[in-house]
């Protein structure tokens, strides 16, 4: 079968035809899209050229600008050619707002069926298009460099890559995050008693829920690595009383959160420094709390942190760990493409059963364990909601480009975590005291 007869199904439209008299001087765009899925489309594709192929009622229409969109797509397939192309506005998706693209992202991972094309199919493909089109374009300037071009920042998960990760992904804009998180400047999961809770009292009460699981209490210290724009340390001390200390590797971070802290009359409690976990002061605290840090670290540095973590600790605290994990023991650890280089640069998840093995082999006592990823769907929504309703001013903060970066990032992991394909573990341990002595009662002292 050709590269211009395969049936496309009923529901679909042909590509447009070759001209009067003619044949077609090479593969048009919807030649490619045939040549690369299989089955009746679930969407509309238009080209550059005119070409189109797919139900023209979808309701989406993904639209190929441009000749380097087509190379972008071509040259590396799955999820990192497509986002070139989209951020680059070479791709366009019609039919969902770019702050929220979330229910094509449905349709299309429902029902688009890729396959590669045979080796006469991919000859002829070629040929037709030129050689010059399986040239790599530049990438886009929000994409971070390949792995093996980081060497140059240091090996994975040193502290100077680390840092210059962290600052990739968190030092874009904190105008950008104020409209995007809202007010609590919270970018971690919430906690929801209720679909219909506000972005803020979720995250309000995913607060009070760390903080209980942690038994804080006036007087107590508390030490919050990688605490974002400070809101734990914010709410510890304002809320339960607590002497609080925040570390970063963002510096935008910290002087943000600093700046919320004297604002807020917090200064004789609270504190954000600008600094590794690894350089965090040796004290023995009372509580470690650790929110969104553990995906950072990398899965071999496991036994390092949670060792450091426990360090901090004195004999009968407590460690709150806050994370992303896999769905289960066996995936790979290391992301896909797009989000290792448009979001989280060396992010790396494990199962929840490593992370807890890790934990308990540092020598800490594991008390209780729950799984959150539904939280963290209802999450993502509110804040792409948020990018949606603040959509121009985003732009106008960090570009279109960025700001399409984080609705396909976005609007993707919460399809993901509703999916079942990630989840969110909060795992509560204690540091014992010689003879086993943990201080933890009998039954939780804290409200599930």
């Amino acid at each position: 079968m050709s590269l211009t007869d395969r049936e496309q199904g009923a529901a679909s439209e042909p590509s447009t035809p070759p001209p009067a008299g003619g044949r077609r001087p090479g593969p048009t765009v919807a030649d490619v899209v045939r040549a690369v899925t299989a089955g009746a489309l679930p969407v509309r594709v238009t080209g550059y050229d005119g070409s189109a192929v797919g139900p023209a009622d979808s309701g989406f229409t993904l639209s190929i600008r441009t000749e380097r969109g087509l190379s972008y797509l071509l040259t590396a397939p799955g999820d990192l050619g497509m986002a070139r192309a989209y951020v680059s506005g070479d791709l366009a998706l019609d039919g969902v707002h770019p702050g929220d693209p979330y229910e094509a992202f449905r349709v299309l991972q429902d029902q688009l069926r890729l396959r590669l094309p045979s080796m006469s199919e991919g000859l002829a493909l070629v040929r037709g298009l030129g050689w010059e089109r399986l040239k790599p374009p530049p990438p886009p300037p929000q994409e971070a460099a390949p792995r093996w071009k980081r060497v140059m920042n240091g090996l994975r998960h040193s502290r100077t890559r680390d840092s210059s990760a962290i600052s990739h992904h968190y030092d874009v804009s904190n105008a950008f995050y104020e409209k995007v998180l809202g007010p609590s400047m919270t970018y971690t999961c919430a906690v929801f008693r209720s679909p219909d809770d506000t972005l803020e009292q979720a995250q309000a009460a995913k607060y009070d829920l760390v903080a209980g699981k942690l038994a804080l209490k006036p007087g107590m210290r508390l030490l919050d690595v990688g605490c974002g724009w400070g809101g734990m340390v914010r709410h510890a001390a304002r809320e339960y009383g607590v002497q609080a200390l925040g570390v970063t590797l963002s510096r935008e971070q910290a002087q943000w959160a600093q700046a919320a802290i004297e604002r807020e009359g917090l200064g004789e409690l609270a504190e954000v420094r600008h600094m590794d976990y690894r350089d965090a002061p040796r004290e023995h605290f009372d509580a470690v709390s650790s929110i969104g840090l553990t995906e950072h670290i990398g899965v071999r540095n496991y036994p390092a942190y949670f060792g450091a973590l426990r360090d901090r600790l004195r004999p009968g605290g407590r460690l709150l760990n806050h994370c992303i994990t896999r769905a289960d023991n066996r995936a790979p650890h290391r992301s896909g493409a797009f989000i290792d280089r448009y979001v989280f640069p060396d992010g790396e998840l494990a199962g929840p059963g490593r992370l807890i093995g890790e934990i308990h082999d540092v020598g800490l006592e594991v008390h209780h364990e729950e799984n959150l990823r539904q939280h963290y769907a209802l999450t993502l929504a509110g804040w792409c909601r948020n990018l949606v309703e603040n959509w121009d001013f985003c732009v106008s903060e960090v570009g279109e480009g960025t700001a399409r970066v984080w609705g396909l990032y976005m609007a993707g992991s919460r399809l993901a975590f509703e999916r079942n394909e990630i989840q969110l573990h909060q795992v509560l341990a204690t540091r014992n005291a010689p003879g086993g002595v943990s201080g933890y009662p009998l039954r939780p002292d804290w409200t599930p």
